[in-house]
């Protein structure tokens, strides 16, 4: 045991000097001063870590290749990431950022972010909101701007106008959104909404759209206002409440949100929504309880809504006055682009297009209660009283105001006189009685029918058909001998027994005008004769032709009240289809129908048949009114009616006149075609492919035929129209008009090609032997022939010229041909080097790619290698952990048994430590304590050895 005890006192010593050398670094310090205190923890974990890396930097120096394989590999993917980031940059822009749409001064409210959170907050505060979304690069965004700022100056105080940016990629306008135009109107009432405008970008129309809305239902407290709301010719639907019992009676809401669901489904506004507090005024259109809804309509039926059938919805009380309106004018609002609502339109019949100057902010319109006025009469078949009542105070007559508008109940209205109805009438032109006769005898005349016994004068029927007329008028024809004697100024009637009827007869007025009166500038004749024995091709002046709505003048004798217009659309089989259109939006469309460009009044009517293929148009001169409408409608409704039908022609202006072909227009195809001349003329179409084709043999004939004599000339029939006479159905198509004799034009056959000598050969063979030249039509002679060889021999020479110029031609094409296939292999050879480059770029691509993956995996190895080796490391810091534990243990063991045998040995040798012997001096590095002696050496050699087999160890 001295011995363990011994062996472990040296062994201590050695130890603690030595962890202190590894600790500290040197033999300062307590660590080195021989101390048996215990190695503190954390001190071992800090050693520990330093030596954990000392052995990764030992390693790293005995394998280099693995740090060099993961520099490279980082190279590599760097490059690699490097190169696709800048070819992205050169393909897409980031988005710039949005700006401002509308000025920090207007009164908008621009969310030019697409904010549409913000949107929706922002419209929950307030009564009537207004969005308006748009796209920065639009430009109907960018035009429509303006009039929004126009509106909501107006109605910023009532309404909350907000614009939105929903192009902005990272708005959530645009995420939430999606919208297929710009720009796009929403309206919100409270929480209705939303109501999309899809009218005119106008300021004033979406000024008056947004009153609409704010207002829904129109206050009826008199009978002069339900008088307007019911003359108005838009359908009128009247809600019956009484708020005296509360502020809100029952189906008041229903009724409001149904004029809102009215806007919402046609945003024209076309039915009008109105209530009635006064039962006075209620039991005048049928309404006697509190909520029931009344739909006025001018010839049919007037409906209640039947509530018992029907439940009273919001829904169901739009929808029902939708399906059961009646149109007396409906407004046309094109958008421009491409639409059937014209086309749709037209195919109903015949249409009366009515251009007006409309402010949809006036508080009246003075020429629309005109045209109310004219189709109320227009289609008033019936002659309802009602609709007599409210044609009166359309007039501003005053009248007693009727009792009721129900339909079960009688009309009582005033015992005032209705307006005189006339016999119908027509206006005759009689031919001229001989061909020198510069005057015309123009009749008007109406049919009557009488009772026998009683004088003609007497007694006249409001209506007659179109059969009366025409037998009306074939008998006139057959008696017209009888006005050839009339040659003033006078007005002379004359009453005639019908050929068919007894009891029917016709009275004439006719009157002889003559051809130079003022009143017959500028019109039109209708049919012109052609007469073959004249010497010279000349063509007289079209003959004067009246309208209808002129024979006012022209007889102020006559009563204006000899027509009858009342119910002539029951009538007649053209019963016509009213629509008004803005002039001020839509003037483009009146210039295309025959409306000058220039005029100081926007206002302008015309008639499309398209049936007929045919259009009528109102005199530009005469104010569009009541009485011209009427005699428009009137002159197109008869049997045989004077109207003459509209040509529209493209301007003559254009085209010069100093060409071997002359363009012919509609305004001067009379001038040119119908002149003294022989004239070929060629109709085309910019739309037809073989029409060119045929310029140069045109050209070629102009240059042959003397121009003093022939004409050859070409008409556009895509921009012209013609009288039907003159019109053709196949292009191109080629008529010839001889000269003298105009009514004998020639069609060019068909089955024949139009090639020079055949159109020579059909010029010559129909045309006049005088007008042909005397070298083509007298035989030849040797001066002919000497002159025509010298004509043949000057050809020949410009045809050698020609095909020398050609061959030039054909030689410089050639040189270029050669340059171009030079530049073509080039450029071939060009390709196959950008080809071979791009295979040797691909293979370096491949390269590159498969050292990438060789130093990923090399990278791979390396990693798990370095994860083997901190593996083993953490298990030596463990073991050693353990041994340090141990050696700790074993030093206090042997600090114990150090004492032990201390004490043994001083109870064994109780000598005083004083007598010591000087010879044996004590060892430096053993512990030393009060009253020891020191240890034996056979106890410390085993001691020493135990310590250096430790450290070994470590």
């Amino acid at each position: 045991m001295s011995e363990c005890g011994g062996r472990g006192s040296g062994g201590s010593s050695s130890s603690s000097s030595d962890d202190a050398e590894d600790e500290g670094g040197g033999g300062g310090g307590p660590a080195g001063s021989g101390s048996l205190s215990p190695v503190p923890t954390g001190a071992s974990s800090a050693g520990r870590l330093r030596r954990g890396l000392r052995g990764a930097s030992l390693m790293a120096r005995r394998r280099p290749e693995l740090l060099c394989g993961a520099v490279a590999l980082g190279c590599a993917l760097l490059l690699a990431l490097k190169f696709t980031c800048s070819r992205a940059k050169d393909v897409i822009l980031p988005a710039k950022p949005p700006v401002s749409f509308f000025s920090s001064r207007s009164p908008v409210l621009d969310l030019f972010q697409g904010q549409l959170d913000y949107a929706e907050h922002v419209r929950r505060d307030s009564e009537v909101v207004l969005l308006f979304f748009y796209a920065p690069w639009c430009g109907q965004s960018i035009a429509a701007r303006a009039e929004i700022e126009q509106a909501a100056s107006q109605l910023s105080d009532q309404v909350l106008f907000v614009a939105i940016n929903c192009w902005w990629n990272q708005g959530k306008c645009r995420k939430q959104k999606h919208f297929f135009y710009f720009p796009v109107i929403y309206l919100y009432h409270r929480s209705f909404g939303p109501i999309e405008y899809k009218g005119p970008m106008s300021a004033v129309y979406i000024e008056k759209f947004v009153r609409r809305v704010m207002k829904p239902l129109l206050y009826i407290p008199s009978q002069s206002e339900l008088l307007d709301f019911l003359s108005n010719y838009e359908p009128g639907v009247l809600g019956y409440f009484e708020f005296s019992g509360s502020p809100q009676p029952p189906g008041y809401l229903t009724f409001f949100t149904s004029a809102l669901h009215s806007l919402k489904k046609d945003y024209l506004g076309t039915v009008r929504f109105g209530v009635i507090t006064n039962k006075h005024l209620a039991k005048l259109v049928s309404l006697v309880h509190s909520g029931s809804v009344y739909l006025h309509r001018h010839f049919n039926t007037s409906l209640v809504f039947p509530r018992e059938v029907i439940n009273y919805t919001a829904e169901n009380i739009y929808k029902w006055a939708l399906e059961n309106r009646e149109m007396l004018l409906r407004w046309l609002r094109p958008h421009g682009g491409k639409s059937l609502l014209l086309n749709n339109e037209l195919k109903k019949g015949p249409a009366l297009f009515l251009f007006i100057p409309f402010n949809p902010l006036a508080e009246s319109h003075p020429l629309i209660d005109e045209i109310t006025e004219v189709a109320l009469e227009y289609n008033n078949c019936h002659r309802d009283e009602v609709v007599e009542r409210l044609l009166q105070h359309l007039r501003r007559v005053d009248a007693p105001v009727f009792k009721s508008l129900a339909s079960e109940q009688p009309v009582q209205l005033s015992d005032a006189p209705l307006i005189t109805v006339s016999p119908c009438c027509n206006t005759v032109v009689l031919p001229q009685w001989h061909s020198i006769s510069r005057t015309h005898n123009v009749c008007e005349l109406c049919v009557n029918q009488t009772a026998v016994g009683i004088r003609p004068s007497s007694v006249s029927m409001p209506q007659c058909s179109f059969l009366e007329m025409a037998a009306a008028v074939d008998s006139f024809y057959l008696k017209e001998q009888a006005f050839y004697h009339v040659a003033s100024d006078s007005v002379e009637c004359s009453n005639f027994l019908s050929s068919y009827s007894p009891f029917s007869y016709y009275t004439a007025c006719c009157r002889t005008m003559n051809r130079g009166v003022e009143g017959f500038v500028g019109s039109e004749a209708p049919s012109i004769a052609f007469s073959s024995l004249e010497k010279e091709c000349e063509v007289s002046t079209p003959g004067p032709v009246p309208h209808i709505e002129e024979n006012r003048h022209l007889f102020p004798e006559v009563d204006a009240s000899s027509t009858d217009f009342t119910g002539l659309s029951c009538r007649t089989n053209k019963t016509l289809n009213l629509y008004l259109l803005d002039s001020n939006l839509f003037w483009l469309y009146a210039e295309r129908l025959g409306a000058p460009s220039t005029t100081r009044v926007k206002e302008f009517a015309a008639i499309v048949d398209v049936k007929e293929e045919s259009h009528y148009i109102l005199d530009p001169e005469q104010a569009l009114m009541k009485f011209t409408l009427e005699s428009f409608i009137q002159n197109f409704s008869i049997l045989y009616s004077p109207l003459k039908r509209h040509l529209i022609g493209s301007d003559s202006a254009q085209f010069p006149s100093q060409h071997l072909i002359t363009e012919v227009t509609t305004d001067t195809f009379w001038e040119v075609v119908l002149q003294k001349q022989d004239v070929l003329l060629l109709y085309y179409a910019q739309w037809c492919g073989f029409c060119p084709s045929l310029n140069h043999v045109f050209i070629q004939l102009a240059r042959l035929l003397p121009a003093d004599t022939f004409t050859v000339a070409r008409l556009d029939v895509s921009q012209n129209d013609l009288p039907w006479e003159f019109m053709v159905d196949r292009l191109p198509t080629v008529l010839f008009f001889p000269c003298n004799r105009k009514d004998l034009s020639v069609k060019y056959p068909e089955d024949l090609p139009i090639t020079l000598p055949n159109l020579l050969r059909f010029v010559l063979h129909h045309s006049d032997p005088a007008s042909v030249p005397h070298n083509l039509a007298n035989r030849p002679t040797k001066e002919c022939l000497r002159s025509e060889t010298v004509l043949q021999q000057g050809h020949i020479s410009h045809l050698e010229r020609e095909i020398q110029k050609l061959r030039a031609e054909i030689s410089t094409l050639q040189r270029a041909q050669v340059q171009v296939e030079a530049q073509l292999s080039r450029a071939r050879r060009d390709e196959h080097r950008l080809l071979q480059q791009q295979q040797t770029l691909e293979q370096q691509h491949g390269l590159l790619r498969l050292h990438s993956e060789q130093l990923q995996a090399l990278y791979e190895q390396k990693t798990r290698e370095l994860e083997e080796v901190a593996r083993k490391l953490q298990e030596l810091a463990d073991a050693s952990e353990n041994l340090l534990t141990e050696n700790t243990w074993l030093k206090i063991l042997v600090a114990t048994m150090e004492r032990k045998l201390e004490d043994r040995d001083r109870a064994k040798s109780p000598t005083p430590p004083e007598e010591a012997p000087s010879g044996h001096p004590e060892p430096s590095g053993a512990p030393r304590f009060p009253g020891s002696t020191p240890p034996p050496a056979n106890v410390s050699s085993p001691l020493a050895s135990e310590r250096s087999d430790e450290n070994r160890t470590d």
